[in-house]
C-alpha cells in the first residue's frame, strides 16, 4: 500500500510541475538493465543543484506553489524503509525522471 502512495505522489508531482506543455507526458516504467523503477515527465525539470534538496521536509522548488513540501520527503522515507534508494535525473526545463530501487526477490 505504501508503494502505491509513492507512485501517486510522484505522478501528482509530474502533473503539478508540467508547466505549459502542448503535449504533456508522464511515463511510469521499469528499466530491466539496472532494476530501476521510474516516473518520467516532460515538465519544467529540476536544476541538478536541487536534486537532493527536494527530498527535504517542507522544501518546495517553486515558492507559493500549492502543496506542503512534504510529499517527496515521505516518498524517500517509504523507499528507505523498504530497503530501496531514490534519486532524480533531471535538468531545468528538460523534464524530470524520479528513479527508485526496491529489493527484488529471486
Amino acid at each position: 500500500m505504501r508503494i502505491v502512495e509513492v507512485l501517486v505522489n510522484l505522478i501528482a508531482n509530474s502533473i503539478n510541475y508540467m508547466g505549459e506543455q502542448a503535449q504533456p507526458k508522464v511515463e511510469i516504467g521499469y528499466r530491466i538493465e539496472d532494476a530501476v523503477f521510474f516516473v518520467k515527465d516532460n515538465g519544467i525539470g529540476i536544476d541538478p543543484g536541487q536534486h537532493e534538496k527536494v527530498f527535504e521536509l517542507f522544501y518546495q522548488i517553486v515558492e507559493n506553489e500549492e502543496g506542503t513540501g512534504v510529499g517527496l520527503a515521505i516518498v524517500k522515507r517509504i523507499i528507505g524503509v523498504h530497503g530501496g534508494h531514490i534519486w532524480i535525473e533531471s535538468e531545468k526545463s528538460k523534464g524530470c525522471t524520479v528513479c527508485f530501487t526496491l529489493p527484488l526477490k529471486k
